[in-house]
C-alpha cells in the first residue's frame, strides 16, 4: 500500500487532527502497518499523539477503521485508547494514544512470550459492544467448510485475528495489541491459534509453540474438530490465493495445530 507522509496530507487535514491535538510541533512517519496509507506519531504539546489513516475512497481501509473505532471502547487496556477520529481533505483519520514500543520477539526464547501471554490472556474475556456488527469469525469460511463445520469456529470472544508481531507492541513491561482492523466474534482460543502460527514463523519450534498455547485454558478445552475446522477453512483459502505450491509452507504449521 503506498504511504503518504504527514506534511503530504492536505491542509484540510492538518487543521482538523490540529482542532483536536492543539499545534503539531513535531512528526515522526511510521512505514510500519499493513491496513493504513498514512502514520505517524505527532507530538503536540500535550504529548505525543499515534495516527492513522486512509483516503475516502478506500472502502476496504474505511470499513477496517470503522471497526477499529467501534470496538476500542472493548479492548482499551488491551489496544491503545482512541481519542478522535475526523473526515476531512479527503482522509479518514484516527488518533490514539500513544504507546511507546518495539514489535514482538516471537521466537523460541524470547522473554517477549510472556508479555505476549499476558495480553492475550486479557484478551480472551473481550467482548463486541452490543450492536457494533462485528462480523462471525465462522463467516469468514462460508465458500469452503461445510455447515457443521462453520458451527464448531462460532462463539462470543472479539477476536483480533492478525496477532502478527507487527500488532504486537512491547514496552514498559507490557505487550499491546494494536490494530484491531480485522475483528471477529468466535472462540476465544481462535488468536491463541494464530499466534502460536506466528511463533512458527519465527523459527519457534511446533512443539515449543504449542507448549506455549496449552498455558490458555481455551486453547486447552477447544474441541478438535473446531481445531480441525479453522485449519481446514485457513489452508483452503490460502491455497486459493496464492497455489497449494506457495501455500505448503503456511499450511504445514496450521496443521500442526491438529497433529
Amino acid at each position: 500500500m503506498a504511504r503518504t507522509g504527514w506534511w503530504e496530507l492536505p491542509a484540510d487535514a492538518w487543521a482538523a487532527v490540529e482542532a483536536h491535538t492543539g499545534p503539531v510541533a513535531g512528526v515522526r512517519d511510521v512505514a510500519d502497518g499493513l491496513t493504513c496509507s498514512t502514520a505517524a506519531v505527532l507530538t503536540p504539546g500535550a504529548g505525543p499523539v499515534f495516527m492513522k489513516g486512509v483516503p475516502v475512497g478506500d472502502a476496504r481501509g474505511r470499513a477496517g477503521q470503522a471497526m477499529e473505532a467501534v470496538v476500542n471502547a472493548a479492548v482499551r487496556g488491551v489496544g491503545p485508547r482512541l481519542l478522535w477520529q475526523v473526515e476531512a481533505g479527503g482522509w479518514d483519520l484516527l488518533g490514539f494514544e500513544y504507546v511507546e514500543g518495539r514489535h514482538a520477539d516471537l521466537s523460541a526464547g524470547s522473554a517477549d512470550l510472556v508479555l505476549v501471554a499476558s495480553v492475550l490472556h486479557s484478551a480472551q474475556d473481550v467482548r463486541a459492544p452490543e450492536g457494533a456488527g462485528v462480523p462471525s469469525f465462522a463467516d469468514r469460511f462460508t465458500d469452503v467448510l461445510p455447515p457443521e463445520q462453520l458451527e464448531l469456529l462460532r462463539g462470543d470472544t472479539l477476536l483480533h485475528t492478525d496477532t502478527n508481531p507487527h500488532n504486537l507492541l512491547v514496552g514498559g513491561g507490557r505487550a499491546w495489541l494494536v490494530d484491531w482492523a480485522m475483528p471477529a466474534v468466535g472462540p476465544a482460543w481462535v488468536d491463541v491459534a494464530y499466534t502460536t502460527v506466528r511463533l512458527m514463523e519465527a523459527d519457534c519450534p511446533a512443539g515449543e509453540a504449542l507448549e506455549w498455547a496449552a498455558q490458555f485454558p481455551s486453547w486447552e478445552a477447544a474441541d478438535p474438530r473446531a481445531v480441525q475446522a479453522l485449519v481446514t477453512g485457513t489452508c483452503r483459502l490460502w491455497e486459493r490465493q496464492v497455489g497449494a505450491r506457495d501455500a505448503r509452507h503456511s499450511n504445514a504449521r496450521y496443521a500442526a495445530l491438529a497433529a
